[in-house]
């Protein structure tokens, strides 16, 4: 099918557009810029030049497009809002949330957890409950924390961080689990999520779900540390991280059962240690 795309020159996107190709999709994807044209070109689609704020091209091709995949990070709520309003006519609609938004899990959760969000993301809630009660087929993923290829948040917040000190941070005693996901997994959920029944949501995650020490200790193998780590405190974060650091702080631990189940999504990177542990 044709599917439009916005993101594609991102982190998540550009694997997306590949698995899209890789499926037997034609895919457009919106670029702001000559660097992000030529990025999403190379993944293998045609490129769609405007942002996010371009509400009448991004309507127009979703009206083309037999599905949407929304990717791009908008600047705010109410950016996100607007550019999934007009997209949401589309056959298909995927929109992109995030695990961030039930807080704390206090153990193995699943989609059906309570949202406790930090601030840095309790914006998302209004726009998904948007998106599922007007969207013409509104599917709902939320990625956990990212990793494989290039790591961007892991990298840039704890992996460069420790290469100038000698040592990769965590927060606190590091026992708080992240729910990590393989970019390349995510991106066959979200390929995958093109024949799910309208209103579901998924929860993109791979099933592990190791504290942050361990992941720390595993990018300080990769980083050639040694295996150094050091804590630092949750002030010491805010300071140097900015609010994102309360997201880190979170222990959460889900099951990607219901994407197995209603998808028949098995990620394939069982081991997110070992991943890490090599770079």
């Amino acid at each position: 099918m044709k599917v439009f795309l916005t993101g594609g020159s991102g982190y998540i996107g550009r694997a997306t557009i590949a698995e899209l190709v890789r499926t037997g999709h034609a895919v457009e994807a919106l670029a702001r810029s000559d660097r992000a044209e030529a990025s999403v070109v190379a993944a293998g689609a045609t490129a769609v030049r405007g942002g996010l704020a371009d509400l009448d091209v991004l309507a127009d091709r979703a009206a083309r497009a037999a599905a949407v995949i929304h990717l791009a990070q908008a600047a705010s709520g109410e950016e996100d809002l607007a550019a999934a309003t007009a997209m949401g006519g589309a056959g298909r609609y995927v929109h992109t949330g995030g695990t961030w938004v039930y807080g704390d899990t206090g153990g193995l959760r699943d989609e059906t957890a309570p949202w406790n969000p930090p601030d840095v993301v309790a914006w998302r809630k209004p726009v998904e409950e948007a998106v599922l009660a007007r969207a013409a087929h509104p599917v709902i993923v939320r990625p956990g924390l990212l990793y494989g290829g290039e790591n961007r948040l892991i990298d840039a917040f704890f992996v460069e961080p420790g290469r100038k000190s000698g040592a990769i941070p965590y927060l606190g005693d590091g026992a708080n689990h992240w729910a990590l996901v393989h970019v390349d997994d995510l991106a066959r959920l979200y390929v995958a999520a093109l024949a799910a029944e309208p209103g579901s949501v998924y929860l993109g995650v791979g099933g592990v779900n190791p504290a942050a020490k361990e992941v720390a200790e595993a990018c300080a193998h990769a980083a050639g540390l040694d295996g150094k780590t050091t804590s630092i405190t949750l002030e010491q974060a805010r300071a140097e991280m900015g609010p994102i650091a309360d997201a880190f702080a979170l222990d959460q631990e889900f099951t990607p059962a219901k994407a197995r189940r209603e998808l028949g999504w098995e990620p394939r990177y069982p081991d997110p240690l070992r991943v890490l542990a090599v770079g």
